[in-house]
């Protein structure tokens, strides 16, 4: 019984030593973790940061087909360089094709009918001067006369008919073409062949959210930066800015104001970090800049540094809910 007690003893003080070190390490404060690169900062003493992304001066061209059909053919691939107007990719075209040859053959019996109807017309305008030139009316009667007038007349508005039916069917043919050769989808402009987002043998669609082929000049590029709504009044236009890549945040590239999109736009950039709205608008700035030593590629995002005049207007402070409930009613 004593070493029964003896052990309570010696069992409890092991539970309270053992609670006492496990509550020491909880509220033991990890360090915090080493970042993977160092952060950008701003070489401005005034700044507004926004998010960007390079591409293409001129922007990238999004190709879409011109209608739903099977893609039978690619033309180009990946990193291509391509002209103006060259193939990319040919949608199936074998019912065009066909209509083509039905509207092509209807052409030359249309062409004879105009042929026979001009020698019709001919040969009855021989005849009707022929009775015209006799005056002997026992030989020729006034209703001879009128009946070859008439089938002349006839046959003149045959012949507009089928002149207007030949011009119908050419047109119809050219119609055929027009389509035939909208189905060979064309680069609108002379560029590089970013993405390619299709295969032979797929269906393309059109309203596609993902474009078939994405086509941009990589010769120069610009960076499109993404200003908070929030922010947009600290923005003054020909502002100089500062871009860095991803982990490159001791190279920064020097930019060169262009333009400012006037429309806000809901933000689709977006780059994965935890506390980043995604339920907002943004203001479009565009910046053109010489390429670095290093290599850059269109798509990549960058983070950006716009320079901020001091006397430009401070961003509006959000104001608590209690304190607008307060507010005198106007």
């Amino acid at each position: 019984m004593i070493i029964f007690k003896r052990l309570s003893v010696w069992a409890a003080l092991a539970g309270t030593v053992f609670a006492a070190w496990a509550l020491m390490g909880a509220n033991k404060t990890e360090p915090m973790p080493t970042p993977i690169a160092e952060p950008p900062r701003s070489p401005y003493e005034h700044t507004v940061a926004a998010s960007g992304i390079i591409e293409a001066v001129n922007e990238n061209v999004r190709i879409a087909p011109p209608a739903a059909g099977l893609i039978t053919q690619l033309f180009v691939a990946v990193g291509d360089q391509v002209k103006d107007q060259a193939p990319l990719f040919q949608l199936d075209d074998r019912e065009l094709r066909a209509q083509l040859l039905i509207r092509d053959a209807a052409i030359p019996p249309l062409q004879a009918q105009i042929d026979e109807q001009k020698y019709r017309i001919g040969d009855l305008d021989t005849q009707l001067r022929r009775l015209k030139s006799v005056h002997d009316e026992r030989a020729v009667s006034e209703d001879d006369l009128k009946r070859t007038w008439y089938a002349l007349e006839v046959a003149k508005r045959a012949l507009l008919r089928l002149e207007a039916n030949l011009k119908q069917a050419i047109a119809q043919r050219e119609e055929a073409t027009i389509l035939l050769d909208r189905l060979t989808v064309r680069a609108p402009r002379e560029g590089t062949i970013l993405q390619v987002n299709v295969r032979a043998g797929e269906y393309a669609t059109t309203g596609a959210s993902e474009p078939l082929m994405l086509l941009g000049d990589t010769q120069r590029l610009q960076v499109r930066a993404d200003v908070d709504e929030v922010n947009a009044p600290l923005v003054a236009p020909q502002a100089s800015g500062v871009a860095s890549l991803k982990s490159m945040a001791g190279s920064p590239i020097p930019l060169t104001f262009v333009r400012i999109d006037p429309y806000v736009v809901p933000k689709k950039s977006l780059t994965g970090d935890n506390s980043e709205r995604v339920d907002t608008r943004v203001l479009q700035i565009i910046y053109r800049f010489d390429r670095p030593p290093f290599p850059v590629y269109a798509g990549q995002q960058v983070d950006v540094f716009i320079q901020r005049h001091p006397a430009s207007p401070a961003a509006p402070t959000p104001q608590p809910a209690a304190a607008r409930q307060q507010e005198p009613a106007p």
